[in-house]
């Protein structure tokens, strides 16, 4: 097969790939939609349960009341479709790979997934109640905390990225030793240096108050000496493994 054609063959399978990607995440999406207004709901819980009596959100623009919980039952069927969407990518890739990194990638996969949702999981049961609680018991006498809610929407998939992308960190270190970027004896020599930055990222995308800040510094900090010691534990296995495929 000339590369012309080999380039061909791929570009047919990519779009393969694509298109049944796309087609889980419709119909998750059209399942959804009927439900998009509860779902916001379900959504905004751990905000107006910290509101006062009578409290309530608001919609400042015309068409915020449709859109937002569109927006909500996309993302939602985004977070359904993801796995299906993630063994695509690992079918189109998975021929150009070793054997020890095939064995690589599907965990690495798995744990990823995992430990993003576990990251949303928790800045929704955890994180939120604690930051609003602290937001709408500090609005000054005579202020009604109402937000609007594409506001609110907006700041809740900012902190769901935040944790999800945080719980990544056992995976990022993992990898990094696993590929001989970098060794367990330098990350834990640079312990310090990740502590400071832990704190710097959690003052960046978290609300000015310390109890948010440290929800988010002090889990990315243990999830880090979390990955140092999976990576200690795994790295003989991985050098086999290397081994074995050269």
């Amino acid at each position: 097969m000339s590369t012309s054609e080999s380039f061909i063959a791929h570009l047919i399978e990519l779009r393969k790939r694509l298109v049944r990607a796309i087609i889980v995440l419709l119909l998750a999406f059209i399942c959804l939609f009927p439900f998009s207004s509860r779902l916001y709901a379900l959504l905004a819980q751990p905000l107006l349960a910290k509101l006062p009596k009578g409290g309530q959100m608001i919609a400042t623009d015309v068409t915020t009341p449709f859109f937002v919980p569109l927006k909500v039952a996309l993302m939602a069927a985004f977070l359904i479709a993801l796995p299906f969407i993630l063994y695509q990518i690992w079918r189109f890739v998975a021929p150009g790979l070793y054997t020890h990194e095939k064995r690589l990638v599907v965990p690495l996969i798995f744990a990823s997934t995992l430990l993003f949702f576990c990251g949303m999981a928790f800045a929704y049961f955890v994180v939120f109640p604690v930051v609003f609680g602290f937001i709408t018991a500090s609005a000054p006498v005579g202020v009604a905390v109402m937000t609007d809610i594409d506001k609110y929407l907006s700041f809740v998939l900012t902190m769901f990225m935040a944790f999800g992308v945080t719980f990544q960190v056992p995976v990022a270190v993992v990898l990094l030793v696993r590929m001989g970027v970098v060794s367990v004896a330098k990350l834990r020599e640079i312990r310090p240096y990740i502590v400071v930055a832990s704190f710097v990222v959690g003052a960046i995308f978290t609300p000015p108050d310390v109890v948010s800040q440290l929800m988010l510094a002090v889990p990315l900090w243990l999830l880090y000496e979390a990955g140092i010691l999976v990576a200690s534990w795994t790295k003989p296995v991985e050098k086999s493994l290397i081994e074995n495929s050269n």
